[in-house]
């Protein structure tokens, strides 16, 4: 039923989006493999290749509003409308609030709010063309506060009103809005902070894996499941929610 959909994934290049990209492939949609680098994307989009999808390698800041545009245009002439965005493109400038700079609030904000705003601003008239799409931010157990992350944590939480907002406006559409909020997931990110703080990464882990109540931390593919969901035909009837993935109860 996905085979004619085509979906972008951003910062998909590695860790969460590269997971997500392969497993929308898997479900049946041509994807658009978007990140800075245009040749980082290239291996996720040979991985797909390889299992028999379709995918493209797009590099273009999603900061960069010209940049989108051209972007969005290029998949659309080459794979297809975009009926599906995964707005997963994200930086961490962590750092308590007195020695935060302007420069690190600023980034963080960029990537994640404007990107996510531009992206979806140049994808959703293609949805609406078509009757038909879904939106998936990716939001952080961060987004209920968290030390050290005062830029990342009112980031991720803008997502979330950003995400109701996005299905208020354009469910009479056909087109569903949500968001998922990982919680401690096992990445390149997550590995750069337990080098940061001079822990080995076995061990960063272990003592996260004990709070958590499922007594294990989460993968890539923890997320990608969840994006499944709700890119899928079946959640026509779920939208403006925020669904957390983190081994446990999260309010």
């Amino acid at each position: 039923m996905t085979t004619s959909r085509c979906a972008i994934v951003t910062g998909a290049a590695r860790g969460i989006g590269a997971a997500v990209a392969e497993r929308l492939a898997a479900d049946g949609f041509a994807v658009a493999v978007l990140d800075l680098d245009e040749s980082r994307c290239r291996p996720v989009v040979e991985n797909i290749e390889a299992g028999g999808g379709r995918a493209l390698a797009v590099g273009a800041d999603v900061c960069d509003e010209a940049g989108v545009q051209v972007a969005v245009q290029r998949v659309a002439e080459q794979l297809g409308a975009p009926t599906v965005l995964v707005n997963n493109a994200g930086i961490i400038r962590d750092n308590l609030l007195f020695k935060m700079t302007t420069e690190d609030w600023d980034t963080v904000m960029d990537v994640h709010l404007r990107g996510s705003f531009l992206m979806t601003r140049a994808t959703q008239a293609f949805m609406i063309d078509t009757g038909w799409g879904r939106i998936v931010n990716v939001s952080s157990t961060s987004a209920l506060g968290k030390r050290g992350q005062a830029n990342y944590a009112a980031a991720k939480a803008g997502l979330q009103g950003f995400t109701k907002t996005l299905a208020l406006e354009l469910g009479k559409f056909g087109v569903t809005a949500n968001a998922v909020a990982p919680g401690f997931i096992e990445t390149d990110m997550t590995a750069a902070t337990a080098e940061r703080i001079g822990v080995p990464f076995e061990e960063f882990t272990k003592a996260r894996a004990a709070e958590i109540p499922v007594a294990r931390t989460g993968t890539p593919g923890d997320i990608a499941h969840a994006v499944s969901f709700f890119t899928g035909e079946a959640a026509g009837f779920v939208s403006g929610q925020v669904l957390y993935v983190a081994g446990g109860p999260k309010t």
